[in-house]
């Protein structure tokens, strides 16, 4: 029989250059209790479940942004030996909705070069933009490069591309899944879009009624 083709981001568990495996044990906040969660290097697990579920409180459960129980580990580091604002440069939260505290837009990176600008769209010269000229959508691909600049060592993504057209989220899925799959992130993706979903998701869970249940292969859930 003719082997499938892997899904964009599917790779060979352990690979790239990511810290390791992101682990949840009893991990808790509001609702959701007891989780115990393995996301692998490069792996995207897909996060999927009806408004005011949790999803987004359990990513912030995980950036330690959010009182919670239980404890998280990339490789064998533990969050609670980090300082919180240590933890969220290797475990890097791109919420919903960016925040941006400087008026110019190349004030959010640590440097004048950025990697990966042309690949969303940009031309250099978007760095010397002010802020207030960005749709909402160009700043959803901007917090997203922000957020891979420097390289975290995992990602928690909420809804990464809600806010953009067919053909640009698909752009930003392409661009998104090659830096997984060379980086070897461990990835949280909050997605709503089954057909995003069976694109993108190695693994495909549904938080119902304050837990996780496994939604099967992405590509049929």
């Amino acid at each position: 029989m003719e082997e499938e083709a892997p899904r964009q981001c599917a790779m060979g568990r352990g690979g790239g250059c990511a810290s390791g495996a992101l682990r949840l044990e009893g991990l808790a906040v509001g609702e959701l209790q007891d989780v115990a969660l393995t996301v692998a290097a490069g792996e995207v697990l897909c996060l999927s479940g009806v408004s005011g579920s949790g999803k987004s409180r359990l990513l912030r459960a995980v950036a330690d942004l959010d009182p919670h129980e239980g404890e998280a580990w990339l490789g064998a580091t533990a969050r609670a030996s980090l300082a919180g604002h240590e933890w969220r440069r290797r475990v890097r939260l791109v919420p919903a909705e960016s925040r941006w505290w400087a008026e110019r837009v190349g004030d959010h990176f640590p440097s004048a070069e950025v990697a990966g600008l042309a690949a969303l769209g940009f031309e250099s010269a978007t760095l010397d933009w002010p802020v207030e000229r960005l749709s909402s959508g160009e700043r959803q691909r901007l917090a997203l490069l922000r957020a891979v600049t420097p390289a975290p060592a995992a990602l928690l993504l909420d809804e990464p591309t809600a806010n953009l057209d067919a053909e640009t989220a698909r752009r930003v899925e392409d661009w998104l899944c090659a830096r997984i799959r060379e980086a070897g992130w461990p990835t949280i993706w909050v997605a709503h879009d089954i057909a995003q979903i069976a694109r993108v998701a190695d693994r495909h869970l549904r938080l119902e009624a304050g837990r996780l249940t496994e939604a099967g292969d992405p590509a049929w859930a």
